[in-house]
């Protein structure tokens, strides 16, 4: 059974990251219109998400890795990767026949695409290990259609997490130190508390030095 699997959320100084699996016996029952998520518009890939759910044909796994994860200084971020890539194929095949053989692959994370296969099969749960292969390409997102669909789950828990940010915070922006809206939430949300907000990831250099920038103003006020 092919299984593909792509995360999103790597880079962004706000939020969790997510990885999505999705498995799914016959190719050809893939909604029509695959691609990577980021040649799709959100609406479509909102759609495309909505259908793959649906079909129970196809399997869904999602995992999330939470700014508290992210900080920890005892991990770092091709780490997480390979830890969502595994807790996502996880996920989604809960209610596997172990019996059966499984192939997954995944977008690579690392420069090194044998390296991040082998890890995720090794940071698989016991007992997936047996009738499970794993592969990682880069660029598989844009080259195998059943990628590109984890793509496009993974991408819209992103976005639904991004939009619960806002509700909560109001406009946060895309969450990428480059988007202007972002930084200016993060400029201002420390400047009004005197410390980042609990979404921030606080070990990226953009949230690092806004709140050094505030602690030196502060010091200078005095």
């Amino acid at each position: 059974m092919p299984l593909g699997v792509d995360e999103a959320g790597k880079g962004p100084a706000l939020g969790s990251m997510f990885a999505a699996a999705v498995s799914c016996p016959d190719p050809d029952a893939l909604p029509a219109g695959i691609a990577d998520s980021k040649r799709l518009e959100p609406s479509r890939r909102e759609q495309l998400a909505d259908r793959l759910r649906a079909d129970d044909r196809i399997a869904v796994g999602v995992a999330e890795i939470t700014p508290a994860r992210i900080d920890d200084p005892e991990t770092d971020m091709n780490s997480l990767a390979v830890a969502a890539h595994a807790d996502a194929i996880a996920d989604c095949l809960e209610a596997w026949d172990r019996e059966s053989p499984v192939s997954a692959l995944c977008d690579a994370c690392d420069t090194d695409a044998d390296r991040f296969a082998r890890r995720v099969r090794e940071a698989c749960p016991d007992g997936l290990e047996a009738n499970l292969e794993v592969d990682a390409r880069h660029g598989a997102d844009d080259d195998a259609p059943i990628v590109g669909a984890a793509s496009i789950v993974a991408k819209v828990e992103r976005d639904a997490h991004v939009d619960a940010l806002a509700e909560e915070y109001g406009p946060v922006g895309s969450g990428y130190p480059g988007d202007p809206t972002t930084r200016e939430f993060l400029e201002a949300y420390v400047d009004d508390h005197g410390e980042l907000p609990a979404c921030a990831r606080e070990s990226w250099s953009t949230c690092q030095d806004l709140l050094a920038d505030a602690q030196q103003t502060s010091l200078e006020g005095f």
